[in-house]
């Protein structure tokens, strides 16, 4: 089947949910560092497992809200998952071969907890 038949068929089908593209990627709160100023909120930084030496750091706020609405804070040597989400339109999908990887321009980050 051409590609452009897969397109239009996937198009046609109500019944399908589209998705935005994602990965999510396991990470570690490395420190909280303090706020400068008491009307700034701290920040978490964390080591992402899997991502390049230079872009392993994320610094966030440390203002969180759970999925039940109440204000959270991350402690030092939580576990996280960082989720990376990008706009249909910004991600170009691999070839047949899969011997290009998705590239996604980053539209969003989700973070959750663990539980073991």
């Amino acid at each position: 089947m051409a590609r452009s038949a897969r397109i239009a068929e996937l198009n046609l089908d109500t019944a399908r949910i589209p998705e935005q593209p994602s990965a999510v990627m396991p990470g570690t709160v490395d420190k909280i560092i303090p706020s400068p100023r008491p009307s700034q909120p701290e920040k978490a930084q964390i080591a992402v497992k899997g991502a390049d030496h230079r872009d392993q750091d994320l610094r966030i706020e440390n203002a969180l809200t759970d999925e039940h609405g109440d204000d959270v804070k991350l402690k030092k040597g939580a576990h996280v998952a960082v989720t990376v989400t990008a706009e249909p339109k910004t991600s170009i999908a691999a070839d047949n071969e899969g011997s290009q990887p998705i590239r996604r321009k980053t539209a969003g980050l989700g973070f959750g907890r663990h539980t073991s």
